[in-house]
């Protein structure tokens, strides 16, 4: 099992260099770089996208009434978010240290650089902002209640879990009583992949 988890983990790494080279050719292809942590267009790039964006007139009366007539209720979610975002910068605070538990870092999962396109009018600069905040909650929400399960709980489902979190290849296997017993605690204290990640910067903010 441990050589399949072995193999699996470097198909994975494997995946996400792909997937890095195919990022760096987008930033080719639509003319961005990246400076201090951003990615930074041209100013004859800039020019190019204000004259593609739509007015906020326009694209108002092109809207369903329907999709108008909810948003609202879309945006009451701010609510539950911002009380989460709270609940989650307390709790980590608090309980993290005496698990020892790596804190999540909020900002690797809270991204905000859509607004800053200049091809999207004010209501879509809003929206991309909101669910840019709402969509990274819940992944940043997901990280930390891995590392929690990971501590309190460190066991795989006998059943098929269709998105599995980021800790999740760490866990123990289903009915392995033995090997849980002997290994609970080197799993529920193994964190030593964050704690390299935390102190290593990002590819794009070294750039």
């Amino acid at each position: 099992m441990a050589h399949i988890q072995d193999d699996l983990s470097q198909r994975i790494r494997s995946l996400q260099k792909e997937f890095q080279v195919t990022l760096e050719e987008k930033e080719t292809a639509f003319r961005y770089h990246w400076h201090e942590g951003k990615a930074k267009f041209g100013s004859g790039v800039i020019s190019e996208h204000r004259k593609l964006k739509q007015g906020l007139a326009a694209y108002l009366s092109e809207s369903r009434l329907l999709a108008v007539v909810t948003a609202p209720i879309i945006y009451l979610g701010i609510v539950p978010f911002a009380l989460l975002d709270l609940f989650l910068a307390l709790y980590q605070g608090i309980c993290f240290p005496v698990y020892r538990i790596p804190k999540v870092r909020r900002s690797d999962y809270l991204i905000f650089d859509r607004s800053r396109l200049k091809y999207v009018n004010l209501l879509e600069r809003f929206n991309c902002w909101y669910c840019s905040y709402a969509n990274g909650m819940f992944a940043y929400a997901t990280e930390v209640a891995a590392r929690t399960e990971q501590h309190w709980c460190p066991i795989k489902h006998a059943s098929r879990v269709r998105s599995p979190h980021s800790r999740y290849p760490h866990f123990l296997d289903y009915g392995d009583a033995q090997g849980y017993r002997q290994q609970v605690e080197t799993v529920r204290n193994d964190f030593v992949d964050l704690r390299s990640l935390t102190s290593a910067p990002s590819d794009k903010n070294a750039k």
